[in-house]
């Protein structure tokens, strides 16, 4: 009898996610046949060789409703046919297609739980948006006993709601030697999706009062307006967007970054209750960074200080951070030292372990 096989389903552009590139590696590393199935975009690159399967589906609209319903509908029929002996949704937004062929053929299925979809920003502020979401959830989550989240806050949260109990996986990096190379530059990185709730409408004013530049690499739904932001107060030379950066040359932009900026308008329970993958990323550079005072970062900064975490989000406010840990160079180093301690713990080989026991258990269950 051949390995497991495995499909994980989500909506992201396949290069450019790493959080499912670790997944998906650390299940083939252990043994699965792990497919990973996403959207074919127009701009999509060529995709990169992993140790496990990608597959993309084309669609005839790349957001909205008509982009949802067409991959839905694709996606449905593929897994159909797709030899597999786990489904997992990565997120609400591939979950139907998944729950209903797991039911029609039988199959085993695994919850993602990346995100608090039902209260992002995007959806709670359009009524008819969050009703369906909310039925979705109802619907299905409860149905997928099996599952795993990013952090105690969201478990907590979805066993509340849900009566699910899933396993805490955090988005930590995985751990590789390190060496922090000398600052060329003491310039501020955001780095991941640039979308609405991300504090950019804050955070872009404020680089004025910082003598830094700011560099974003990513792009998401609120890209365009974070550009017309930098150019409405003159920083086109001091806010620079790099958009979609392969992971590798990420790398490079993150180990030489002097503060990483990891911020979430408190405007949805999602944002509150967030973990995200950029946090471990600075702290596996040795970059120290400014987060917001929320549950999952001062979770991890009461045990490692790595960073400078605010309750006000205000341009003044950021700005008087940031440029706290610019001139106080003895704290810096202080931070920078306590991140290189941190990733000893919170590092994906640890996390890997929880991840490929929740496989375990359901491959090896009648």
């Amino acid at each position: 009898m051949g390995a497991k096989r495995i499909v994980c389903t989500v909506t992201n552009d396949l290069n450019y996610d790493q959080r499912m590139i670790r997944i998906c590696t650390t299940l083939a590393e252990a043994g699965y046949d792990v497919t990973l199935v996403g959207i074919l975009r127009k701009k999509s690159k060529p995709l990169t060789e992993r140790p496990f399967k990608q597959v993309r589906l084309s669609v005839v609209a790349e957001q909205g409703k008509l982009m949802y319903a067409h991959y839905w509908i694709k996606l449905f029929f593929w897994l159909l046919f797709r030899k597999a002996d786990i489904l997992c949704a990565i997120d609400l937004d591939t979950i139907l297609p998944v729950f209903y062929v797991s039911r029609i053929r039988g199959l085993k299925r695994v919850y993602d739980a990346h995100e608090i979809f039902t209260d992002l920003k995007e959806v709670i502020s359009r009524p008819s948006v969050h009703k369906m979401w909310l039925w979705i959830a109802q619907h299905t989550v409860p149905r997928f006993p099996v599952g795993y989240t990013i952090g105690e806050s969201y478990a907590g949260d979805f066993e509340k709601r849900y009566g699910v109990r899933y396993q805490v996986v955090r988005n930590a990096t995985i751990l590789r030697p390190v060496t922090i190379p000398p600052k060329k530059e003491r310039y501020v990185l955001y780095q991941g999706a640039v979308n609405v709730g991300r504090c950019f409408e804050q955070l872009i004013p404020a680089m004025k009062q910082v003598n830094a530049r700011l560099i974003i690499c990513g792009e998401g739904n609120f890209y365009a307006e974070a550009m017309a932001l930098a150019k409405k107060h003159g920083l086109e030379d001091k806010v620079i967007f790099k958009g979609y950066v392969p992971p590798a040359q990420l790398v490079e932009y993150t180990m030489q970054a002097y503060i990483g900026i990891t911020l979430f308008e408190d405007t949805s329970l999602s944002n509150r209750l967030s973990m995200a993958n950029r946090f471990f990323d600075y702290m596996h550079s040795g970059v120290p960074q400014l987060c917001n005072r929320y549950p999952e970062y001062e979770r991890v900064n009461s045990q490692f200080e790595v960073g400078t975490l605010i309750d006000d989000t205000t341009p003044d406010a950021i700005a008087a951070a940031l440029n706290s840990m610019l001139e106080n160079d003895t704290r810096y180093k202080v931070l920078q030292q306590n991140c290189l301690k941190a990733r000893e713990i919170y590092c994906w080989q640890e996390q890997a372990k929880t991840l490929v026991s929740v496989y375990d258990s359901l491959s090896k269950s009648n």
